[in-house]
């Protein structure tokens, strides 16, 4: 498996808190990485890549502005508030743009920071943080868990004076990792992977080696393919410890899995019949809102009818129309979709509105009659490194071809 993107792009943010080296490895070719390189080279740093997934970056000098046109393409800029007003003394940047899946309060993020002692300012198009001197620790209380939330805070309580303590925060694999990171570059972070993570700050963060953990949502993507589309599929390097809730689901829908070390075998007969079963998004480790629309195209080929519902996001069903325009039968109310199946779905041409909707709609196309056009797939671009390769390579037939990318949208992956 590639690097986890979203650790990847907390851990290039966390570049921004020193002026040494953070070397790289493991990090996945994407478009959303080429785009954090390029806001941390905006903001004053450097970055150099070899290709091959290895990037070096150092921010000897560092700016408290985020440019707009880039904070406004990506929504994980939200990341880098943290790290540019410990650094900086403040941080300026357009509220983030990126995949419109619903509300990302950040709202749990100023009030942090407003704990740790910075002046917090929100007009209509931008957020300005500023401190008088270091930040100080604080006891901060999340009233939900929050990925962005929890990375900006941890970064920020880094070069903090005294301890930090956050109650209720995230437990995704990929805060784990940022986490390990910033222990590797000297700072004192305990209690990652559960809910409440302690900060004792104040200490000069150096730079350091790192490799990127696989990443267990494009794990999960190809799993899910697999059991719609059938064959027998293994996975190498898959974080299998992070899937649990997705592959008990597997498990349950009818699909044979078998866990060896860092290997995932998948195996699903074309003529067995999968079964529907309910399945709900939570917070991790419950069942990863990230792998939420292709649990929905896989039950479009289960027998009987489930309710999917969605905890996380209020608007991240958009790609339940376009399933539907390829013949699935799917009604939204609310958070909740009731999904009837098994349902032959035919191809056609359908429109990605995000990351993982684009996902959800290869999947359907792969179990589709007939030819499927996915139009806006640079979405998949963003999160998935090489993902038409790599179907090709388990035997879909799959193809690019040139489609017009949106203006500021053509970076070069890292």
């Amino acid at each position: 498996m590639a690097g986890s993107k979203n650790a990847a792009l907390a851990i290039m943010a966390a570049s921004l808190l020193t002026p040494e080296p953070l070397h790289l490895r493991n990090v996945p070719r994407i478009l959303d990485t080429a785009l954090m390189a390029e806001i941390v080279q905006a903001v004053g740093g450097r970055s150099k890549h070899d290709g091959e997934g290895r990037i070096t970056l150092q921010a000897t000098q560092v700016t408290d502005r985020v440019p707009a046109q880039m904070a406004q393409r990506m929504r994980a800029s939200i990341v880098l508030l943290g790290p540019l007003l410990a650094r900086t003394g403040e941080g300026r940047l357009t509220r983030p743009g990126g995949d419109q899946i619903g509300a990302r309060r950040v709202e749990q993020h100023l009030r942090g920071f407003r704990a740790m002692g910075a002046q917090v300012e929100e007009t209509e198009h931008e957020i300005i943080a500023r401190s008088q001197g270091r930040l100080r620790g604080a006891r901060i209380v999340l009233d939900l868990p929050t990925v962005t939330g929890t990375e900006s805070l941890v970064m920020a309580a880094t070069l903090a004076e005294g301890r930090t303590e956050i109650f209720n925060a995230a437990r995704e694999p990929h805060v784990q990792d940022l986490c390990r990171l910033l222990n590797k570059m000297g700072a004192d972070v305990r209690g990652a992977g559960t809910d409440q993570i302690v900060i004792y700050g104040g200490r000069r963060l150096r730079g350091t080696d790192h490799q990127i953990v696989p990443d267990y949502l494009e794990a999960g993507t190809y799993a899910i393919a697999a059991a719609a589309a059938g064959g027998d599929v293994t996975i190498e390097e898959c974080p299998n410890e992070d899937l649990q809730q997705a592959l008990l689901k597997l498990e349950e829908v009818g699909v044979q899995l078998e866990q060896r070390n860092r290997t995932l075998r998948v195996r699903r007969d074309p003529g067995r019949t999968l079964q529907a079963v309910d399945m709900g998004t939570w917070v991790h480790p419950g069942f990863p809102t990230d792998l939420q629309a292709q649990y929905m195209a896989l039950m479009t080929q289960a027998q009987g009818s489930c309710v999917i519902s969605e905890y996380i996001f209020e608007n991240r069903f958009q790609h339940a129309t376009e399933l539907n325009r390829m013949g699935a039968s799917i009604e939204i109310n609310g958070r909740d979709a009731l999904v009837t199946g098994p349902r032959q779905l035919q191809g056609a041409t359908v429109g990605v509105s995000d990351i993982r909707s684009g996902a959800a709609l290869v999947i359907a196309a792969l179990c589709a009659h007939g030819v499927s056009a996915i139009e806006q797939a640079w979405h998949l671009d963003r999160g998935y490194e090489d993902l038409v390769e790599k179907f090709v390579a388990l035997g879909a037939d799959l193809e690019r071809r040139p489609a017009a990318v949106p203006a500021g949208r053509r970076v070069e992956p890292a």
